[in-house]
């Protein structure tokens, strides 16, 4: 899945011994550097060709009017897109008035590495001029994880076997809007939308693109090595600031020269270099942006900023990065043995969470992080199901601030609840700003599930941290407000002496199969949230009362609220085939034709980029698992023999075309016996972004399938679960690993699970006895008494993988078939030649 030869194994660092010169575009994203608010994407320092000049800070966006062909009430009306920041990567060199240009420069040596220790994206090149001049480069960045707001970029060259004029351009570009001394296209928020690799080029998941300037430059200055360019945003009203100090070390002469204009900021260095005597040249740069504060005190910020890094020093903010680090990987490293290619490949991924969240700091975790401008920077469910897991069982901090970001929104969703006839909040489907920003209501606005989904990992927050308080003063809200949607939304039906509660017109995370009734992802985790807000009520009228008098005051909420919530969840309609032995998908389902999807040719993949979504919709297939991550989720809901037979249903029935899918795959097929299989769509799901096997990593980490990878070990292959805040281990090691060991936080204790073939290890490193069971089996672990546990197997094997059910009968008799939809060949009357 990935070329070895370009990136050998190595367990702690990515390495790449090519120049990208065909696809720039997925090293730019794979070698990006980032903390979570600021993002640099892997671009070579001379600024030349690349797919994209990345530079995104977390939350700063423009907005745009969203054109609907047929507008209706209650659509989406204001587009988000997240900005390009203006770029501070560039430090050009030349020789003997040289430029060093990659294709068509004579380089003899190139190594880049991204060293997941220190945190440190470093290039060593050997470039060979025409006139024989050896020069020996080398730069190295890092994005601070300490200093939220500071990039540190440094360079050094050598020329080694003669005396040579040697410059050193570094410079501020705003590519947004400007253009650089080489001229072309400005880059607008990403690539331009018809640059996919379908038919008509149509890609949804790229960035909008916006012919209009969007930063609007403010106050520009420079003062001998500094200097600072600042923005408006045109129609946000976001502002921003940047400011890049220069510090130059060398035994040469050396003189400085600078140019401050709107969009460009250069400080160049000409040397007289001699034989063997370095240059080096530091760049330092502070980012700052705001939702209103003016441009010019953004740009003091930037100062302090830079000011305090030159009092401590550049070599302490690399020592502080890897102390970070350390850190960091002490309480998040997932170690597997005898296989580095996989070590490898996890760290990689956990290391991008990192990146993605670490700094976000209330400011929510996009679906690309800060590395790409894929989904135009919009926050999904992604992080509320697939990253939170990780963060709030390593890194709780990171937790507990992305939880922050959806109390903030609770306004707007409480506006758009009612502009939808609902009572309570509606999450956005979409959003940076809070707004509904989805303008494709189908597979946006009726993902209601968002609702359930917040909820969810608020509950899985507070039961595996014990954070009361943020839950008594803050999150209870959310619960509160997404249980009110829930039973507004919903309706009551009688059959004989049966009251059920049903949920109509809503779509799953299947994006395949849209505004359908009672879908059971949406039953199961609104069943949920409604019965969490009910609990959490109660809890806080008998434990915390004062925070109770507080959140009835505060959200005029009434007992019988309360009642109604519990009553809705115990009549919760939760579909059920007894022709089948399985759960519908929604009620209509199983009415419709099956896609033949092993029979569909891989040119059609993914069908969303080949298929109108009305011909997708008329079939069983899926996008994504839907079902099988309801059985994941809420599987202390489900026997085993259910999860199997929905898992064989929906296995073979699920086109992966989503890289949130396979993660769930891995982890049920492990859980009910398909073993082999899901380690295969572990592999899958490992290597999205390192094999670029869904061919759109250029546009950003698959933030939330690197969140998923790191569930995948610990809940798939390590068995872990924690349904009703009670801790468990059902362990399911692949055969050819002889160890899987993970640190786990549990309220406020600090685990290390180490899993081998025959035995099961719990060790308390720090804090109280932990209470947990393994297969049913109740032990306690404390500090200096580790638990180990015998394990007579690895749960059950079934070899293969499911295939599809074509000798099953529905509820009316008819007889499942599949097929693939097909262009008719019947000519078109008065086409050209007829």
């Amino acid at each position: 899945m990935i070329d070895r030869d370009v990136f050998p194994v190595d367990p702690w660092r990515l390495v790449e011994t090519r120049f990208p010169a065909e696809d720039p575009g997925v090293a730019e994203t794979l070698f990006a550097v980032g903390n979570g608010y600021l993002g640099l994407r892997g671009n070579h320092i001379e600024g030349r060709e690349a797919l994209e000049h990345g530079t995104f800070l977390n939350g700063l966006h423009e907005t745009w009017q969203i054109r609907h062909a047929e507008a209706a009430y209650g659509f989406a009306e204001v587009g988000q897109t997240i900005v390009n920041a203006p770029d501070a990567k560039v430090m050009r060199v030349y020789v003997d008035d040289e430029p060093l240009s990659f294709d068509e420069a004579d380089v003899r040596e190139y190594r880049r590495a991204l060293d997941f220790r220190t945190g440190i994206l470093s290039r060593d090149v050997l470039w060979v001029t025409p006139s024989g001049k050896r020069v020996r480069l080398r730069d190295e960045r890092i994005v601070s994880f300490d200093e939220r707001h500071l990039a540190v970029l440094r360079l050094e060259v050598v020329v080694e076997n003669a005396d040579a004029p040697v410059t050193v351009s570094c410079q501020i570009i705003n590519r947004q809007d400007g253009e650089d001394v080489y001229g072309g296209a400005p880059t607008i928020s990403g690539k331009d939308v018809r640059g996919g690799s379908a038919p008509g080029g149509f890609d949804p998941r790229k960035a909008e693109r916006i012919s209009e300037r969007v930063l609007q430059p403010a106050e520009f200055w420079q003062e001998e090595q500094r200097s600072a360019l600042s923005y408006r945003v045109a129609e946000s009203g976001m502002t921003l600031a940047v400011v890049a100090d220069h510090v130059v070390e060398t035994e040469n002469d050396y003189t400085a020269r600078r140019l401050i204009e709107p969009d460009i900021a250069k400080n160049v260095f000409r040397v007289q270099a001699k034989a063997g005597v370095p240059i080096r040249v530091t760049k330092l740069v502070s980012y700052h942006t705001s939702r209103g504060v003016p441009p010019r005190e953004l740009v003091d910020r930037c100062r302090r900023t830079l000011d305090r890094v030159a009092f401590e020093g550049v070599e302490a903010q690399f020592a502080k990065q890897a102390a970070w680090l350390a850190a960091f990987w002490e309480r998040s490293d997932v170690r597997i043995g005898a296989r580095d290619d996989l070590q490898q490949a996890t760290r990689w991924c956990l290391f991008q969470i990192a990146q993605a969240s670490a700094r976000a700091d209330g400011a929510g975790v996009s679906a690309k992080g800060v590395s790409g401008s894929g989904y135009s920077g919009h926050y999904f469910w992604d992080t509320e199901i697939y990253v939170l897991p990780f963060l709030t069982y390593t890194s709780p901090q990171w937790a507990r601030n992305a939880l922050r970001a959806r109390v903030h929104m609770l306004p707007a969703a409480r506006r758009r609840a009612r502009q939808l006839n609902e009572g309570g909040a509606l999450f956005p489907w979409r959003t940076i700003n809070g707004e509904e920003a989805s303008a494709y209501y189908a597979a946006g606005t009726a993902q209601y599930h968002i609702n359930a989904d917040v909820s969810f990992a608020l509950g899985k927050y507070v039961r595996g941290t014990g954070d009361d308080e943020f839950l008594y003063h803050e999150g209870a809200d959310i619960a509160v407000e997404t249980a009110r949607m829930w039973e507004t939304l919903g309706f009551w039906r009688t059959g004989g002496d049966v009251e059920t509660f049903h949920i109509h017109g809503v779509t799953g995370p299947d994006e395949y199969t849209t505004v359908v009734n009672d879908n059971l992802f949406t039953n199961v985790m609104a069943r949920y949230n409604l019965r969490f807000a009910a609990r959490v009520v109660s809890e806080m009228a008998e434990d915390a009362p004062e925070a109770y008098e507080k959140l009835v005051d505060r959200l005029q909420l009434r007992p019988e609220e309360v009642e109604g919530w519990e009553r809705a969840a115990e009549a919760m309609f939760i579909p059920f085939s007894p022709a089948l032995g399985i759960h519908p998908q929604d009620s209509l389902f199983l009415e419709r034709e099956v896609w033949d999807l092993a029979n569909t040719p891989k040119e059609q993949r993914p069908l969303l980029l080949h298929f109108h979504p009305l011909v997708i919709y008329r079939f069983q297939v899926l996008k994504q698992a839907d079902v099988v991550l309801a059985l994941f989720l809420q599987g202390n809901h489900f026997t085993e023999a259910e999860k199997l037979a929905d898992f064989e249903y929906y296995d073979p029935l699920t086109t992966g075309d989503s890289t949130l899918s396979a993660v769930v795959q891995s982890i049920l097929a492990a859980e009910v016996g398909y073993q082999d299989l899901a380690l295969e769509y572990f592999e899958q799901s490992i290597f999205v972004d390192l094999g670029d096997l869904h061919r759109n990593a250029s546009d950003g980490v698959h933030v939330a399938s690197a969140g998923g990878v790191w569930t995948a070990l610990v809940c798939g292959f390590g068995g872990m679960r924690d349904y009703n805040g009670e801790l468990s281990f059902d362990p399911r090691l692949p055969r050819d690993w002889p160890e899987l060991s993970y640190p786990l936080r549990w309220l406020g204790s600090v685990l290390q699970v180490t899993l081998t073939r025959g035995e099961l290890e719990v060790e308390v490193r720090e804090g109280d006895p932990v209470d947990f069971t393994v297969r049913g089996a109740a032990y306690t672990a404390s500090v200096g008494e580790p638990v180990r546990v015998p394990l007579a197997h690895q749960g059950p094997v079934i070899p293969g993988r499911p295939e599809l059910g074509l000798q099953a009968r529905r509820e009316d008799g008819t007889l499942l078939s599949a097929s693939v939809p097909t262009t008719s060949a019947i000519p078109i009357v008065g086409a050209a030649g007829e």
